[in-house]
């Protein structure tokens, strides 16, 4: 296999071929890129100096805008100088990297989202016993295998993608590398490869999309038997997470639940959970959690007036 492997780098066509298109695409994903890490970067620093979020919920949230940035920042810093480029070369190496490091943080959110069902699920169900099952060090040890999980699922993509051998064409009708659009121009019969995808990704984005789902109509079942004003805040919460969940898990299952074919849409819907998805996450758990904004007031009042001083 590794002779017929005559390809040592890759052209990606992006998103568009036209000119004065591919100026949108840079001034649009170069805004919502420095939005996303902002964003994120602003969640990070706020949970890491406040004291009044150090519960289990805002320790997986500062995990979630962490892969949030590390996850956009795979895919968008290329799709924006790529549009500058007049040939949009990538090398096999720098390809294989970008496989590694996109799946690593997708499902590194993937199992903080998990995290933070179970967290919520505890908070409400179980509310007694909710300091002793989420203690730090419970959290911190799910957060390890969180990371430990999402590198072996890592590893096993890109041991997929290296056994793949490319014969030409190099060109790659996409604006990063995956699997897919990577199984498209390997000179191997596709189906074993495929089927060994969908059982990895498609598994684990169907699966994990299940189990969140059932977990939330659980919790919002046992509402019923909560006070107003909890069942208010406790909804607040369960539906920002319920809209961040259906964001990026729809695009996933979508692109690998499903045979190797390509649509005209495969593009977009990527873009959607690569770079939107992030990109909305701190803007839903922001506006939608008072605790959160009221940490970030304090936090950025506290500075101004200190700096004002001086």
């Amino acid at each position: 296999m590794q002779q017929n492997n005559n390809v040592t780098e890759f052209i990606l066509l992006g998103l568009t071929q036209d000119p004065v298109r591919q100026k949108m695409v840079f001034v649009i994903f170069f805004i919502f890129y420095v939005g996303t890490v902002v964003g994120n970067l602003l969640i990070i620093v706020t949970i890491k100096s406040s004291r009044t979020l150090g519960s289990a919920m805002y320790y997986f949230l500062f995990y979630l805008s962490l892969a949030d940035s590390c996850f956009s920042t795979t895919t968008a810093p290329r799709l924006i100088v790529d549009t500058l480029s007049a040939k949009k070369i990538i090398s096999h190496n720098e390809c294989m990297t970008q496989v590694f490091a996109l799946h690593l943080f997708g499902c590194m959110e993937i199992f903080v989202l998990i995290l933070m069902a179970v967290d919520r699920y505890v908070a409400i169900c179980k509310p007694l016993r909710y300091p002793t099952i989420m203690s730090r060090q419970v959290c911190t040890i799910l957060i390890i295998l969180a990371w430990i999980g999402s590198f072996i699922h890592s590893i096993a993509q890109i041991i997929l993608a290296l056994r793949m051998p490319f014969c030409g064409p190099n060109l790659i009708d996409h604006y990063c590398c995956d699997l897919q659009p990577l199984l498209e121009l390997a000179c191997m019969d596709k189906y074993v490869i495929n089927l060994l995808m969908v059982s990895n990704s498609g598994a684990i984005c169907s699966s994990s999309f299940v189990i969140l789902m059932i977990s939330y109509i659980v919790i919002l079942h046992s509402l019923r038997n909560h006070s107003a004003e909890g069942r208010k805040k406790a909804l607040s919460t369960c539906i920002s997470h319920i809209i961040v969940v259906v964001l990026f898990f729809g695009p996933c299952i979508f692109i690998y639940t499903r045979p190797p074919t390509t649509f005209l849409m495969d593009k977009r819907v990527t873009v959607f959970y690569t770079i939107g998805a992030p990109f909305l996450n701190p803007l839903i758990y922001t506006l939608r959690n008072a605790e959160v904004k009221n940490a970030m007031r304090m936090k950025w009042h506290i500075k101004i007036t200190s700096e004002s001083k001086r």
